[in-house]
């Protein structure tokens, strides 16, 4: 069976997770790498064996090529990966899928419309085995009821992170913190919690106003239709990337994931669950361990024609929260989606 054909669009830093899973594939290969800045493209072609392209139009036009990978700006995700899908290639896009709800929904339609191919969205935190083993425990009932949950991420990034020309701008990046850190949290918050009922948030830029118009810190109070209750915290104004922390309340028991170690305290006794495993890609630490995991699952998906279970929709999840956030924060009001089921 011949291997499936890859383009890489985007060689920033981001790229180097994914052509370096892509090269532990064996049923991949990848064929081309994509970007304007013809040096970035030229040094990743030389460093994997494949061609150099500054046009991603023209990679859509080969046929050998079945799946393309989007690592660009954000305000890119969505027209090209609407092209590749038109192309008939599948799509594997860096998170978040757009800059905008309008751009998001786009995709989502251009999915729907194309259903023989697939469009994937980068979550890879799902894929990390202390948040396997969390879902685990809420889908088990094992503890009992979830009672309620938090996130925490206290992150920071100075004024040369946003040297980048689209990073910091609502017209390019679609906001900061949020949009572009903290939506790994709480898509771990929304997929251990279950369906939202609503959502009220704020953001703020307390650290680098002057530097970016978007914001560099948020809070938010959700509510889910299980009647648990969330609380989330995210900045960039720290002065280092802490470890991010995720608690879970339950009846019979509370689990607290700081980084990759988590405990479960349960009738007063403490003990640890997982630890971290080494990633072998050479990410940086806040990227998490699981790039290689949640793609390779997605070759799996494609080569074996299944619907590949982290896509459009499934990613549009965590997305619509950060612009319910967003909104909240606009107008000073709760988002409601449904009232909770049941109250606590």
């Amino acid at each position: 069976m011949e291997p499936i054909g890859i383009a890489v669009i985007g060689c920033g830093s981001i790229s180097g997770v994914h052509l370096q899973a892509i090269s532990k594939i064996e049923s991949a290969k990848l064929l081309a790498v994509v970007d304007i800045d013809k040096s970035l493209a030229e040094k990743s072609a030389q460093l994997y064996g494949c061609t150099a392209y500054t046009d991603y139009h023209e990679v859509l036009q080969r046929e050998d090529i079945e799946v393309v990978h989007i690592c660009t700006g954000h305000y890119l995700h969505a027209p090209m990966a609407v092209d590749a899908l038109k192309a008939g290639k599948h799509v594997l896009t860096e998170k978040p899928m757009a800059e905008s709800d309008a751009a998001a929904r786009i995709m989502l339609e251009a999915a729907e419309t194309h259903p023989d191919v697939q469009l994937g969205v980068i979550f890879q935190n799902r894929y990390n085995p202390a948040s396997v083993m969390m879902k685990k425990y809420v889908d088990s009932g094992e503890l009992g009821r979830l009672i309620c949950l938090k996130g925490m991420v206290t992150w920071f990034r100075d004024p040369d992170y946003y040297e980048t020309e689209w990073k910091g701008k609502w017209a390019t990046e679609g906001g900061g913190v949020l949009i572009n850190q903290a939506i790994h949290t709480l898509d771990l918050m929304q997929w251990l919690g279950g369906e939202v009922a609503s959502i009220k948030g704020s953001i703020s830029t307390d650290s680098l106003e002057g530097v970016i118009e978007v914001e560099d810190t948020a809070h938010a109070h959700l509510e889910f239709q299980s009647g648990a209750t969330g609380i989330f915290y995210a900045t960039n104004s720290y002065k280092t990337n802490s470890p991010v922390e995720l608690e879970l309340i339950f009846e019979k028991g509370m689990i607290q994931l700081k980084g990759e170690h988590l405990y479960l305290e349960q009738d007063g006794t403490l003990s640890l669950l997982s630890e971290p495993t080494a990633s072998h890609l050479d990410a940086k630490s806040y990227w998490g361990l699981s790039h290689g995991a949640q793609i390779e699952d997605f070759y799996v998906h494609v080569r074996e024609g299944r619907l590949f279970w982290l896509n459009g929709p499934e990613g549009y999840k965590a997305f619509k929260l950060v612009m319910d956030i967003y909104e909240s924060s606009r107008t000073g009001k709760r988002i409601t989606y449904r009232e909770p089921a049941v109250r606590n």
